[in-house]
């Protein structure tokens, strides 16, 4: 199914006017009422960049969480990781973490709200991850509600059609380079046809529900609600969203549908997240905000390869301050040449950061891929393993590090990192996340910058060093 490119200003202009109500009071209010705490299972570490003064765990064990869910925040971030795991490896993570969420809520007598997070360009383990979950739970669902909207990043669904904004042009998400991808790729923005590809056929496009932009501008709370009441028998429903006020609405009608007996599963992008856990936007940190008293330069590690990341460092390398190593990826596939590359690179970076230079280090720019989706992630994550390598050996000289790339980021996180837990405490750019590291870590009082692949103009990553930098 061919869909039309829009324009953006004339597409947005014709819509029905927004609410003019600020609706996060009322959300916050009903939270603290319930005492439910909204636990979003995100799937790479870009989730968190809609938040603010929110933790994020690398780890979910029965301890870690019975603590987490008597903390009174009124949400937590787990990282899960799971969109650099093959379809088993997702499913046995989810059961493992759903399993101990269901005993922790037992144990402190809390209930929660389970937010599957994921790609707004579309990507990720869908359906196996919210089914496992499900399955696990023992919820009787009345719906999975998929809301990929995210505003910071330009993804809009426009009546049941998903959009990637660039520049004024509203891009079909499956005509954009998201939807090639070679684990998760697809090939129709219209979302009840992209569930019927997603499903392999097991759900028809024709019985996945609409809740468009009409509704949830002409109708209100009220018109969404009556809508998401209709729903049983785990209906597969796809909710429009442009601002962050339709998902007030959306949020608002949700929790007046559960308070009344309705049970959901959340398929979401990282807005949906923020407003359902009623943290409200902040302004984008300040140059003054990101300074720490860790000495040494910065550090930039490119892993992620869509076109957005490689029109970013072009850019960083043409107009920023940095000394720049490049990854030789073919070395790094040779098992006969793969340790000298990291030697190689390690040692130049380290030059760079105890000279106080920031330097970026990036893998070539040729994207290799396997013969099947499978392989193609065994490539990326023998990649990322070896930049883990590479920022375990430099991270004691850095003052900062950037992390470009999902999987990237994750995994730097965690494995050269070892955070444990972190503090999210706002974004550098729009939709760009900054995480404060604590004590337990490798790099104790880091400032670790989670930067998209797919987010940013071209411009992004060197205006990220420019603040980090003081300017």
């Amino acid at each position: 199914m061919m869909l039309k490119q829009l324009n953006k200003t004339t597409t947005l202009a014709g819509l029905p006017p927004l609410l003019d109500t600020d609706l996060m009071p009322d959300i916050q209010h009903a939270l603290k009422e319930s005492g439910t705490k909204v636990v979003v299972l995100d799937d790479d570490p870009t989730g968190t960049q809609t938040v603010h003064g929110m933790s994020v765990l690398t780890s979910w064990s029965l301890e870690v969480l019975v603590r987490e869910l008597n903390d009174p925040n009124s949400a937590v971030f787990v990282l899960t990781n799971s969109r650099s795991m093959t379809t088993e490896e997702a499913i046995k993570l989810n059961q493992e973490i759903a399993t101990n969420l269901k005993a922790a809520s037992k144990q402190t007598g809390r209930s929660i709200a389970i937010v599957s997070r994921s790609d707004s360009t579309l990507r990720g383990h869908f359906p196996a991850e919210t089914d496992t979950l499900a399955d696990v739970l023992g919820q009787k669902l009345d719906a999975v509600l998929i809301i990929p909207a995210f505003m910071a990043g330009g993804r809009y669904t426009i009546n049941g059609v998903h959009y990637v904004a660039e520049s004024d042009e509203l891009i079909p998400a499956s005509e954009t380079p998201f939807a090639q991808d070679a684990t998760f790729g697809y090939s129709t923005s219209d979302m009840p046809h992209w569930v019927e590809e997603k499903t392999g056929g097991r759900i028809n496009a024709e019985d996945v529900v609409l809740i468009t932009i009409d509704t949830i501008r002409k109708d209100g709370i009220s018109g969404v609600y009556q809508a998401l009441m209709q729903l049983h028998d785990k209906t597969t429903c796809v909710i429009d969203a442009i601002t962050e006020r339709d998902l007030e609405v959306i949020v608002s009608a949700i929790i007046k549908a559960e308070d009344d007996g309705k049970t959901f599963m959340y398929r979401t992008a990282a807005s949906f997240a923020s407003i359902r856990a009623g943290i409200t936007l902040r302004e984008l940190l300040t140059p003054d905000e990101l300074q720490t008293n860790r000495q040494g330069g910065g550090l930039i590690i490119v892993g992620s390869y869509v076109p957005k990341t490689s029109a970013q460092l072009e850019h960083l390398l043409e107009h920023g301050d940095v000394e720049a190593v490049k990854v030789n990826v073919s070395q790094l596939l040779d098992d006969h040449a793969h340790d000298k590359e990291l030697e190689r690179v390690i040692a130049e970076g380290k030059r760079s950061l105890m000279d106080n230079r920031t330097v970026v280090i990036y893998t070539s720019r040729k994207l290799i891929t396997g013969n099947s989706p499978e392989e193609s992630l065994a490539i990326g994550n023998r990649i990322s393993q070896s930049l883990v390598t590479i920022t375990k050996a430099l991270q004691l000289h850095a003052r900062y590090i950037i992390a470009k790339g999902g999987i990237t980021s994750s995994d730097i996180a965690t494995q050269s990192l070892e955070v444990k837990r972190a503090s999210v405490i706002g974004q550098i750019l729009p939709g760009i996340p900054v995480w404060k590291l604590d004590d337990t870590c490798k790099a104790p009082n880091m400032i670790y910058v989670v930067f998209p692949g797919n987010v940013g103009d071209e411009t992004a990553v060197t205006q990220a060093v420019r603040k980090l930098s003081g300017d």
